[in-house]
């Protein structure tokens, strides 16, 4: 088959090197979250995001309160997706949603004591997955550059508006 010069060009900037890195790294991100959301559902009955809810409500500062707002903003979810996702953590036990006391509109969201519970077994699930295919996978040093340069590319794309 006989490529147009437009269409070669399109094949050529497909297979760049660049194009190539960033797939692997999406493509690499993908499976660990796959991995991690299987494992969680498998051994805990939640899901990845459900783990996150689990550890802002968890692991924030005594007095901070969350707002179903705030979770969505946290986990770049829509409004309506965050209150499904709340409601099956509050059918589950997991979490109850309390009235702010500064604002009646504001549904604050709380883990419950089940939630605690389900939490600690999900963290530790979580980390056994990350430590088998993120930590091991690569030599200490290895691993220390790319938490380094994943950071350095976190921080210029939050610097950067727009």
């Amino acid at each position: 088959m006989i490529l147009g010069w437009r269409d070669e060009a399109a094949a050529r900037a497909a297979n760049s090197p660049l194009v190539r890195d960033f797939g692997l790294l999406i493509k690499s991100a993908t499976r660990l979250e796959q991995r991690i959301d299987g494992a969680l559902r498998r051994e805990c009955g939640i899901s990845h995001t459900m783990l996150e809810v689990l550890i802002r409500l968890l692991c924030r500062r005594p007095g901070e309160e969350v707002s179903q707002r705030q979770l969505a903003d946290d986990l770049t979810l829509t409004s309506s997706g965050t209150t499904r996702l709340i409601d099956r953590m509050e059918e589950a036990g997991l979490v109850r949603r309390v009235p702010s006391p500064g604002d009646r509109r504001v549904a604050l969201v709380e883990p419950t004591g089940e939630g605690r519970t389900v939490f600690l077994g999900a963290a530790a699930a979580h980390a056994r997955v990350v430590e088998e295919f993120f930590v091991r996978p690569l030599a200490a040093d290895d691993h220390t550059r790319l938490t380094a340069a994943l950071g350095t590319i976190d921080r210029a794309l939050r610097e950067q508006t727009g």
